[in-house]
């Protein structure tokens, strides 16, 4: 094989992924899939697309490698093929938030800047959740809070906090984090609380932003 035609090959072999994440439903496909493994139909749903559609979007992704698939009765389950996907996820949606200012604007209507957290205020938040200084609340479903969840988090999924409410301590401050800058349901969960009458903030990371970052998981 020629030096050319070597190196075109080397080159056709990485586009490969930039095709499979060319898509924004195969973005949030991955986003959802770095919470825990899903079934199509649950995948489907969550992305807002039907289920045909989104074993479409699945199988090109599969093709890349960047998913895996498994039979459950009659049901296929799918999971990331690596915690590196994950990272490629949170490292794409960075890249963009950097380099386009659309995003950028978008994203400072959604966050303020204690929101956003970076290695040092990551580090202040766990050690403010180990004193008992704050309480972490996890609002994404049970089932993703058991799959991984930061350090001393309580799960609270977004449909139980109303009527759980008295769980929650009214002298501290709470922090809601979900699946990640794009998520939508701590800033749910944040008006309830206030709402209530509680100290309630949130926080951009989500698991694969901590994992990124280097940072520990609660362990099992």
């Amino acid at each position: 094989m020629q030096k050319r035609e070597l190196k075109n090959l080397l080159y056709e072999q990485v586009a490969r992924i930039g095709r499979a994440v060319s898509s924004p439903k195969r973005l949030e496909l991955l986003e959802i899939l770095a919470q825990g493994e899903k079934t199509v139909e649950v995948l489907a749903s969550e992305a807002a697309i039907d289920v045909k559609l989104a074993s479409a979007h699945l199988k090109v992704l599969k093709a890349a490698r960047l998913v895996e698939a498994r039979r459950e009765g009659r049901f296929v389950v799918y999971r990331l093929s690596g915690d590196d996907v994950s990272a490629l996820w949170v490292d794409l949606r960075t890249v963009a938030e950097e380099h386009l200012v659309e995003l950028k604007v978008e994203m400072a209507r959604i966050f303020s800047a204690p929101e956003k957290l970076d290695v040092e205020t990551r580090r202040s938040l766990l050690a403010k959740a180990r004193r008992g200084d704050v309480v972490v609340i996890d609002v994404r479903p049970a089932a993703e809070y058991a799959n991984g969840h930061l350090p001393f988090a309580r799960s609270m999924p977004l449909e139980e906090i109303r009527r759980r409410l008295k769980e929650l301590p009214a002298d501290r401050d709470i922090v809601a984090y979900c699946r990640g800058p794009f998520c939508m349901m701590s800033s749910e969960a944040v008006a309830l609380l206030r709402e209530h009458g509680y100290r309630a903030h949130k926080i951009a990371d989500g698991v694969p932003e901590w994992q990124a970052a280097g940072l520990p998981l609660a362990e099992p």
